[in-house]
C-alpha cells in the first residue's frame, strides 16, 4: 500500500514538474541593427509548435519608427525552412515538426545609421504547451474539470513519449559503446601484433649483423 502511494505521489510530482516546465513564458531580448540573433528549441518529431513575435514600441502612443523592421526565419536542424517573414514588425508561425532536433528561430535587423536597438517579444511553445485549450473549451463546451483531465492526459502521454525516446537513445548509446569497445579491442590487438613484428624484425636484424661481424 505504501509503495502504491509513493508511486502515485511520484507520478503527481512528475506531472507537476512537467506542467511547470511546459508553461513557457514569452522572452524579451534586444537586437541591434545590422545584427542577427538566433534562439533554438529542441523539438521532437510529430510535435506541434507555435511561435509569436512582436517588436516593442519604444514610444507608446506613436507609430513604430521605420527603422524598426525585422526579418525572421525558422529552420530545422537539417536546414529546412519552416517560416520566413521579411521586413515585418510582428508575426507568428505554427507547424508540426517532421524532423527531430534543434530548430532555430533567427531574427535579423537591417543595418541602420545611426545604429538602432530593437526590443522583441518572442513566445515559442511546443508539445503540450502549444495546444490552445481555451479554443478547445469554447468549441466543445467542455467543463473546467474535463479540460484539466485532458491536459493531464496529454502531459502523461508526453512524459511517456519522452521516456520512450530516452530509452531509445540509451539503447543507441549502448550499441555505440559496444561497437567502440570492439573497435578498440581490434585496434589494441593490431597494435600488439605490429609491436611484436617490429621487435622480431629488430632481433633478426641484430642477429644477422652480429653474424656478419662474426661476433656470434
Amino acid at each position: 500500500m505504501k509503495i502504491q502511494i509513493q508511486k502515485k505521489g511520484f507520478l503527481l510530482l512528475l506531472i507537476s514538474v512537467f506542467l511547470l516546465w511546459s508553461r513557457v513564458e514569452s522572452i524579451r531580448f534586444d537586437l541591434e541593427s545590422g545584427h542577427t540573433k538566433c534562439i533554438s528549441e529542441d523539438i521532437k518529431s510529430n510535435s506541434m509548435t507555435v511561435g509569436k513575435y512582436q517588436i516593442v514600441n519604444p514610444d507608446d502612443g506613436h507609430p513604430l519608427p521605420e527603422s524598426h523592421k525585422i526579418t525572421v526565419r525558422v529552420t530545422s536542424a537539417y536546414g529546412n525552412s519552416y517560416h520566413y517573414s521579411d521586413h515585418v514588425t510582428e508575426g507568428h508561425f505554427a507547424f508540426q515538426a517532421v524532423e527531430a532536433g534543434d530548430y532555430m528561430a533567427c531574427f535579423f535587423a537591417s543595418d541602420h545609421k545611426p545604429s538602432t536597438t530593437i526590443t522583441i517579444d518572442f513566445d515559442w511553445k511546443s508539445g503540450v504547451a502549444a495546444k490552445d485549450w481555451t479554443s478547445v473549451a469554447k468549441k466543445g463546451s467542455v467543463e473546467l474539470m474535463e479540460i484539466e483531465l485532458k491536459k493531464m492526459f496529454d502531459t502523461v502521454q508526453s512524459i511517456h513519449d519522452e521516456m520512450y525516446y530516452l530509452r531509445e537513445r540509451e539503447e543507441e548509446m549502448q550499441l555505440l559503446n559496444k561497437a567502440t569497445n570492439s573497435k578498440m579491442f581490434l585496434f589494441s590487438l593490431l597494435s600488439i601484433l605490429v609491436c611484436l613484428s617490429v621487435a622480431g624484425l629488430q632481433l633478426w636484424h641484430l642477429k644477422s649483423f652480429f653474424e656478419k661481424k662474426k661476433l656470434i
